[in-house]
């Protein structure tokens, strides 16, 4: 099997996976309208309960993980990593590497960050054959003060779309379209950091046109 059959072999079953473990999440309780007489307010945005959401998931899929298909789930042992877990699957004993996103519900279409652009030379630098998805969970506020997870969708980093580097936001990749695997520009790993290096020189040149 080629490089590209089996990355998207192993996206659908991260996905199909992945989407089965929100299920059996269900709704999780935040607070009550004792805690929160207002509601939500300002605090109705993806980054304000994340990481309780993004260790929610690690644990589950860690404490779990024959019951979901996973020879091994490994944390990463890095703040700053690419990626958040490492993962063995099962059914083809492919490795993956998953880097846990969120998206709230009903929110316009934006250009948001994925990752260190130099991180993601840096990984596949020492890691040319892995595969790293970006894992993009989608969060539901509810009026109660629970919130849902409602949907995944894996995208492979490598199959990104619009490749873009910002010059003036730490020189992050950014993308709108890591959701949206109907776009995806299917490559090998060795044609993404191609094009990721080519953008980071035009951000590196945008940035000192800037000064």
């Amino acid at each position: 099997m080629n490089e590209i059959l089996k990355i998207e072999e192993s996206r659908q079953i991260l996905e199909t996976t992945l989407k089965k473990l929100i299920a059996d999440l269900g709704k999780i309780q935040i607070g009550t309208r004792k805690h929160f007489p207002y509601g939500w307010r300002k605090a109705k945005k993806g980054r304000t309960v994340w990481r309780l959401l993004e260790e929610i998931i690690c644990q589950n899929l860690e404490q779990k993980a024959d019951e979901y298909g996973f020879i091994q789930v490994s944390p990463s042992d890095s703040e700053v990593s690419v990626y958040d877990l490492r993962l063995t699957l099962k059914e083809n004993n492919d490795r993956a590497y998953i880097n846990i996103k969120s998206a709230v519900n009903d929110i316009k279409v934006s250009k948001d960050d994925i990752s260190k652009a130099i991180g993601l030379i840096d990984f596949f630098d020492s890691n040319p054959n892995e595969k790293l998805y970006i894992a993009t969970f989608v969060i539901r506020f509810n009026e109660d003060m629970t919130i849902e997870l409602i949907d995944c969708h894996v995208m492979p980093i490598t199959w990104l779309p619009d490749i873009y580097v910002n010059p003036s936001n730490n020189g992050n990749l950014q993308s709108s379209k890591y959701k949206n695997i109907e776009s995806a520009t299917k490559r090998i790993n060795a044609d993404f950091i191609k094009a990721l290096k080519d953008e980071i020189l035009v951000a590196k040149k945008k940035k000192q046109e800037k000064k």
